[in-house]
């Protein structure tokens, strides 16, 4: 059982077996600096390529097993990690800062996702993602369409959801057959070192799923530049995914990309303002604004906007922000000093270009040591800096519209297009907005950050690349298609 302020000593996991590394790393509790969470082994190129060799060799064994023992597999993890959400929300709270009922309900989306890959298991057969009968265009062929595991898969994931975003990439290679190594932030160590344990104890063959932590320079480099990994599945930012997709394509490696958003929340006249309020505060500011699909720009119709922006100050004033552990807290710290300063500076940039400041954006001092600020909020042009590049923090600017029209191309002009809302009591602009919205996802009067486990996740333009994450359609990463003829 893992409890609050126990230090963890975290290691490698290779081919089976819990491994040191010749150098260690630390994380840090950002709600109070002066607690060691976890130290960690850092793996070096020489663990991340035994782990990929291990994979390798373990590929043909996971990927011939029956679907329902994937589905077993899949089902005791994610049944696991519901039974011990209290336990394990409280370590990642520690660890990465989300407030505690957020980090219990990741943790509890995160077994959620098991188990939905576990029916998929089943679902998608023996080939790994299911199959069909096409009658041929000549006599007496038959025409079987299948789905196979694409081999050995090297998973990089972020620190902001240390445990959702790495079960809704586990959770697809393992149930579609595939081998996996698993390179966690290394902001959340020991978050990626208890997924890894709980995995450990479910029955896989060896090497069929390896842990090993340490820099994106060295571990992430090797996965990419390896010619044994098959596919990479990548969340982060735009410029390490860039550089990802140029090395991985050019040795023909599959590729999907989440490299975050600038997304909008669109209000209208007719709105609830009300609600809209609560859209802009849960989808810009909770989890301290470090969520891909925050909803940092706020679009508002000029009838409305002084009105909406006095409602949402009054709504900021009133938000406590704290340690992450404390009751009551609505917004806990950012991750770290580095981020802490990184937001501040877009404070800065944002006076300095001229957009008008209407509240927060303050370091903040707390009982504990932390990296605590104020939510900030700008009203901003569209050539703002703050308008046009994501920030990754409780950072958000509310940009006028004069209509509808407007709003949606407000909403549009961005290089990102992962996700967008908007307020409205008009059903003809509700849809009018989902068709022509240029983004992945689209919500109407709802907050931007918020989506189900079960159905597609991703974006355009610079938010993503390649297939989407989550529900069925994750099969289309996870697999390739086969085409077999035979003469009847």
């Amino acid at each position: 059982m893992i409890h609050g302020e126990i230090h963890l000593h975290v290691r490698q996991y290779i081919n089976g077996r819990w491994e040191t590394s010749a150098t260690t790393g630390v994380s840090a509790n950002p709600s109070d600096t002066s607690e060691v969470v976890a130290e960690y082994a850092r793996a070096d190129r020489r663990q991340a390529e035994a782990a990929i060799r291990a994979a390798t060799e373990a590929f043909p064994h996971w990927s011939h097993s029956t679907p329902q023992r994937r589905a077993d597999v899949l089902d005791r993890i994610g049944a696991e990690l519901l039974a011990r959400k209290d336990e394990l929300g409280l370590l990642l709270a520690r660890e990465e800062g989300k407030t505690l009922p957020e980090a219990v309900a990741e943790v509890a989306r995160a077994g959620q996702i098991f188990k939905f890959f576990a029916g998929e298991a089943i679902r998608g057969g023996a080939g790994g993602g299911g199959g069909e009968n096409v009658a041929s265009v000549r006599a007496g062929v038959q025409v079987d369409v299948t789905r196979e595991p694409v081999g050995v898969v090297g998973l990089i994931t972020p620190w902001n959801s240390p445990f959702v975003i790495p079960a809704w990439k586990i959770a697809p290679a393992l149930a579609h057959g595939n081998s996996v190594v698993f390179k966690p932030a290394e902001l959340v160590p020991a978050c990626g070192w208890v997924l890894a344990e709980i995995i450990s104890r479910a029955a896989l063959p060896a090497g069929a799923f390896n842990l090993v932590m340490g820099s994106g320079r060295e571990v992430g480099q090797a996965l990419v530049d390896s010619a044994l990994v098959d596919a990479l599945s990548f969340t982060g930012s735009v410029a390490n995914g860039e550089r990802i997709l140029q090395t991985a394509a050019a040795r023909r490696a599959k590729v999907q990309l989440e490299t975050g958003g600038k997304n909008a929340l669109v209000v209208l006249a007719d709105a609830d303002l009300d609600r809209a309020v609560d859209c802009a505060v849960q989808g810009a500011y909770f989890s301290a604004g470090q969520r891909c699909t925050a909803s940092s720009r706020l679009i508002v119709e000029a009838p409305v906007h002084d009105a909406f922006v006095a409602k949402l100050r009054q709504r900021l004033k009133a938000l406590k922000i704290g340690h992450a552990l404390e009751r009551g807290i609505d917004i806990g710290p950012v991750a770290d000093e580095e981020r802490l300063a990184q937001n501040l500076a877009w404070v800065g940039i944002a006076r300095e270009e001229g957009a008008e400041h209407v509240w927060g954006g303050e370091a903040l001092e707390r009982a504990t040591r932390g990296h605590y600020m104020s939510p900030a909020l700008f009203l901003a042009k569209p050539s703002h800096r703050i308008a046009r590049e994501e920030v990754f923090g409780p950072l958000a600017c509310v940009l006028r519209a004069d209509d509808y029209d407007e709003a949606l191309a407000l909403c549009n002009d961005t290089p990102f297009g992962l996700c967008a809302g908007i307020c409205t009591n008009s059903l003809k602009h509700a849809m009018h907005f989902r068709r022509h919205a240029v983004v992945g996802m689209t919500m109407v009067n709802l907050p931007t950050a918020g989506v189900d486990f079960h159905v597609p996740f991703g974006g355009r333009k610079g938010s993503g690349y390649g297939p989407r994450e989550q529900g069925r359609h994750a099969a289309e990463f996870y697999t390739t298609v086969k085409t077999g003829y035979m003469l009847a």
